[in-house]
Formats: structure tokens, sequence, C-alpha cells
């Protein structure tokens, strides 16, 4: 299986993982609903309450009462242990794949971000050293200025504090947009690298629209 078909096959999942727990939990599910002033707070709620991301809170919100019989759920159950027995792995072994308590924002230029930049060129870089280090940073910000490029900071948001995790790279390159992401190296395998992707490609379809997002495999 493809790298893109996992996470198409893992996103179904996520949907019908998050479906059956609302219809396991259905009574606190329309309480939330209804008691919500609008649907993006309906969203919001719900998917803080089933612990997902707001793409399937989204698909929550949008089941039809003919799916909420005894016979609908076990179709759904079955679909997700379908679903599962053809991934590569499972939220369970990579508890951040989901995209829950994650962000994507701007690079900054504080010293954290500095920080973390300085252990992905330490990583990637041959010649790692402050001067190369700097000169990288300062040619990635002047293509964040003119606009050709966005540099983004994934964070993990489940502690009491954001968690730095890596970033995702976007590099207008004429019509397409080359997207990089890297994880720094003790997070790996946990799920963040795949979160990060799928956040990147909406973010980056916002910073650059009319564009053709391209994923290339991080180093």
């Amino acid at each position: 299986m493809t790298t893109a078909n996992h996470d198409q096959v893992l996103d179904k999942r996520e949907i019908a993982a998050a479906l059956l727990r609302a219809l396991e939990r259905r009574h606190e599910v329309l309480d939330a609903i209804v008691e919500s002033n609008d649907r993006a707070e309906a969203v919001a709620t719900v998917a803080q309450l089933l612990d997902t991301n707001e793409f399937c809170a989204e698909a929550v919100l949008n089941l039809p009462f003919r799916r909420l019989t005894k016979a609908e759920r076990k179709k759904i159950r079955e679909e997700l242990d379908d679903l599962d027995a053809v991934l590569k792995w499972t939220p369970a072994e990579r508890p951040y794949a989901t995209g829950a308590h994650f962000r994507l924002r701007q690079f900054s230029d504080s010293e954290p971000d500095r920080e973390l930049f300085r252990a992905r060129c330490e990583e990637q870089l041959d010649d790692a050293g402050a001067a190369r280090v700097e000169q990288e940073r300062a040619a990635g910000l002047s293509r964040i200025d003119d606009e050709s490029a966005v540099w983004l900071v994934a964070e993990d948001l489940s502690g009491t504090e954001p968690k730095p995790v890596g970033f995702a790279f976007g590099e207008l390159q004429g019509h397409e947009v080359d997207v990089a992401i890297w994880v720094q190296p003790e997070l790996r395998k946990q799920g963040y690298g795949t979160a990060t992707l799928k956040h990147a490609r909406t973010e980056l379809a916002a910073y650059f629209p009319g564009t053709t997002i391209i994923v290339r495999s991080p180093a």
C-alpha cells in the first residue's frame, strides 16, 4: 500500500471510529450539539468530547438518522475492522496520527524555533556549523518575505504547554508547492509525521491557492 493510500485508509478509519464512538455516546453527543450556539461550536465541542479532529466531528454532525439503528452500527463496526485489517499501522500504534490536539503555526524568530531549526540542520546537512545554519535560516526567511515559501512549526497540544515536534516546509516552484516535513528523531513512529502532513496540505493550499501540492518523503 502506498503512503497516499495508507493515509486515505487511515482517514476513513478515523471517521468510522468517530462515528462508532458518537453512536455509543449518542446522548452526550446530542446534548453537546443542541447546547451549541452554531455549527462551528458544535464541531469543536464534539471533537473534544470524542477526542478526535474536527474533520471527523464534521462527519458525526452529518450522520443521517437512518444510520442510528443497530444494524447500521454493526456495519460501521465491520467497516472499522476491515480498515484495521489493511492498515500498515493503526492509531493505537501511532496515537498522534489522527491530528487531534495538534496544530501548525508559522515559524518565528524565537529561540525555541531557532533551536528546533538547528536540530533539523544538524541531522540533514553535512556542514551544520553555526554559520551554515544561520545561512539556511536567513535564506528561508528571505523566501518567506517574498511569499515564495512558508515554514510551519508542528506542535502537539495534548499537554499543558505546546510541544514543538517538527516542521512542514512549503516552497513555491512555479505553479507547484514542494512540501517537506521533518519530525524530531526521538518523536518518530508515533504518528506526528502523518499529522503534520495532514495539516500541511490544508494550510499550504490556503497560503498558495491554485497551486498543486507536491509532497516529498522526509529524509
